[in-house]
């Protein structure tokens, strides 16, 4: 099994297009179908037979959500990586004895508890687990799954991907702070930045198409000083997280049927 961090600390400001969706608001809280957006996640972890405590970083108790896990809340740390420091250090509170953790964005909500057992099924595969497992769904998987999406992807040779929010980490690789991982999450809004970390090499051959994706996970890895493997994800609801109008209401249509479940159910 394996602990779980929810990280929920995204507030859209004036200009984000979801504002008008949230009020002011965390951005995990905007509406489906009457649940907060959160709420569909925390269900998916909650069916699933890998997780067993959740750890929701941005929120607090008095945000109304439940799981038939055990939860725990922290508050926002301000910055992406800081919230996955911290979340990090109270999993491993929570249960010294795993060694990884699970790493779940509050905004896929399409997400069941057997695509979350899948990835944990993955992972299992490898006889020693690596530091980063990290998803990608091939762009055939995403256009048929959620046609419209508009999702950005990487082009490496014979695939399109585009990643998923879902991974998992070496709790000890997660929070060596002098790893140069670190400093690529910082950096996720440049992309030259990025490239003079992981070298212009790379950064040239993935712009010319020449890197398949073995060949990219390999320089990426070796340049971190990790070791990881990408998951080539057969579900796109991992890769399907919601950062604009038009995908909130792709969302909004997929959910409708099961809420009438759950509805029907209760």
């Amino acid at each position: 099994m394996i602990n779980a961090i929810v990280t929920a600390g995204g507030i859209p400001l004036p200009e984000d297009p979801l504002y008008e969706y949230s009020n002011g608001d965390s951005k995990a809280l905007i509406e489906i179908h009457g649940r907060p957006m959160i709420q569909w996640v925390l269900d998916a972890l909650g069916e699933s037979r890998s997780v067993k405590n959740i750890v929701i970083i941005g929120l607090s108790p008095q945000s109304g959500v439940t799981c038939s896990k055990p939860l725990h809340f922290l508050g926002n740390q301000g910055k992406m990586l800081d919230n996955i420091r911290v979340g990090t250090q109270e999993a491993q509170r929570l249960d010294p004895s795993f060694t990884h953790v699970m790493i779940v964005s509050s905004d896929i909500p399409a997400i069941t508890g057997e695509m979350v057992d899948w990835v944990m099924e993955a992972a299992m595969e490898d006889e020693e687990l690596l530091d980063i497992y990290y998803n990608v769904v091939p762009r055939e998987v995403m256009e048929e799954r959620f046609p419209g999406s508009k999702r950005t992807y990487t082009h490496l040779k014979g695939m399109d991907v585009c990643g998923g929010d879902l991974s998992i980490g070496r709790i000890s690789t997660i929070l060596d702070e002098k790893a140069i991982w670190t400093k690529l999450i910082a950096y996720r809004k440049s992309p030259l930045r990025q490239a003079a970390l992981i070298g212009l090499d790379t950064f040239f051959l993935l712009a010319l198409r020449r890197l398949t994706l073995e060949d990219a996970v390999e320089r990426v890895t070796r340049r971190l000083e990790v070791t990881g493997r990408a998951l080539v994800c057969p579900y796109a609801e991992i890769g399907m997280d919601v950062d604009k109008p038009a995908q909130l209401e792709i969302m909004r249509r997929e959910l409708r049927p099961r809420r009438r479940k759950k509805k029907a159910a209760a």
